[in-house]
């Protein structure tokens, strides 16, 4: 119920009666009422929702759409909102360089970006791709920032002198698995004897083995999966990671038993990458510990 104590409804101040609708409403009403020609200004020259309208009026927003259909007011569809302002419809000249210099110099992510230059963060991710530049893997196992170690040091340390993985990573400050995947992904041959020496080949280049290995070899053959030769880090080898499917996953770790780490080196999707992927899929994990049935295949036929 109303209350028909309140004073007589005026217009609020600053909206003015210019239209047809409230010309003859615009002074003032009767005690606690607001004419349909009133409201219908609001709605249609004012341009405000029937939930603003309510707000401001004091009536229930029920009552205000009961009468601007009584007025013979077409309401807006639901949703339709209020009219927007025009979007822009070009960027600035200097946005593709700005973009360029954030993201591939200073290194900045595109939530910083958006902070940055005050877009919303899918608008860079949009604009990163429509100025061709090549946006890094997203994730805590991104490609692009991983630490390499210098093919150089790999030859001097690791081969010339002899030292262990663990002893060269202890020596640069990096852990003994970067050193190893460095050695890998830049053609280093590393030694293969492990806690309990076996017989068989000391040293393996690791890429070229995979290639080289038959079944592997069919695997690739069968999805498209160009061979790129070692030599540089993951992301300079494969700049567009071979995508992961259930087929390929499957195939060179069950039927060729290759292990994660030669997935990555295989297809440039970072080992806990493809993990993650065979988690998701409900691809089983072989136990942990030993060699991989690549490795021991490798070595018999060696």
């Amino acid at each position: 119920m109303q209350d028909r104590s309140v004073p007589p409804a005026r217009m609020p101040a600053g909206i003015a009666p210019p239209c047809g609708y409230c010309a003859c409403g615009a002074g003032e009403a009767a005690a606690g009422q607001w004419r349909p020609e009133q409201l219908a200004h609001l709605y249609v020259c004012r341009e405000l929702s029937t939930y603003r309208i309510a707000a401001i009026t004091g009536l229930d927003r029920q009552r205000v759409t009961r009468t601007l259909h009584r007025a013979g007011v077409m309401l807006r569809a639901r949703g339709a909102g209020r009219p927007r302002p025009l979007r822009r419809t070009s960027d600035p000249p200097s946005l593709p360089q700005l973009m360029t210099e954030l993201y591939e110099v200073a290194g900045l992510s595109s939530r910083e970006i958006a902070a940055v230059t005050g877009l919303p963060e899918r608008t860079v991710r949009d604009r990163l791709r429509r100025y061709g530049i090549r946006v890094r893997s997203r994730g805590k196992w991104n490609r692009e920032d991983r630490r390499t170690v210098p093919v150089q040091t790999l030859r001097d340390l690791y081969e010339q002198l002899g030292m262990t993985a663990a002893e060269v990573g202890k020596l640069i400050g990096v852990s003994p698995s970067t050193v190893l995947r460095s050695a890998h992904s830049l053609g280093v041959s590393v030694r293969t004897g492990g806690a309990v020496p076996l017989a068989g080949p000391g040293e393996i280049e690791l890429v070229n083995a995979l290639y080289e290995d038959d079944r592997i070899s069919s695997v690739l053959n069968a999805h498209d999966i160009p061979r790129v030769p070692p030599g540089a880090s993951i992301c300079e080898r494969f700049p567009e990671p071979v995508p992961l499917s259930t087929p390929l996953v499957k195939d060179l770790y069950w039927h060729c038993g290759a292990g994660m780490h030669h997935i990555e080196l295989l297809t440039g999707q970072p080992a806990m990458t493809v993990r993650g992927f065979m988690r998701r899929e409900g691809i089983p994990v072989r136990p942990p510990g030993g060699r991989t049935p690549f490795l021991r295949r490798w070595r018999r036929r060696q």
